[in-house]
């Protein structure tokens, strides 16, 4: 069965930690996410994507989604193969990851509110 690993600095956050939520839109113009999602070692990362539709530039969210673990060498590794036991765990981050950009766009379609004088 053949094995997957992250590129080198593809993933640079944080795997442990008590916070299951990465943001800050200043970090998404390095290259990082603008959100992770994580229950036990399945994570779920959003990314801004900007393309063009139209001629005119959008903002695309993407989710990715990975599941950690410590091969038999001592090194971490990266599979999307996820078994029975955590594909729950991997439904918790997707739902929270739909939640944050239907979140998103909620914001980005709002409409600013008048300053009263």
């Amino acid at each position: 069965m053949p094995t997957y690993k992250a590129a080198p600095g593809l993933f640079p956050w944080p795997r442990r930690g008590p916070s299951r939520q990465t943001t800050g839109l200043e970090v998404n113009k390095m290259g990082l996410p603008m959100a992770k999602f994580r229950a036990g070692q399945v994570s779920c990362a959003l990314w801004e994507n900007e393309t063009t539709v139209n001629g005119r530039a959008v903002m695309m969210l993407r989710a990715t989604l990975e599941r950690r673990y410590k091969h038999s060498s001592g090194e971490w590794r990266s599979t999307n193969s996820f078994s029975r036991t955590e594909i729950p765990l991997a439904i918790y981050c997707l739902g929270k990851a739909f939640e944050a950009m239907l979140e998103k766009q909620a914001d980005s379609q709002a409409v600013p509110e008048e300053e009263v004088r």
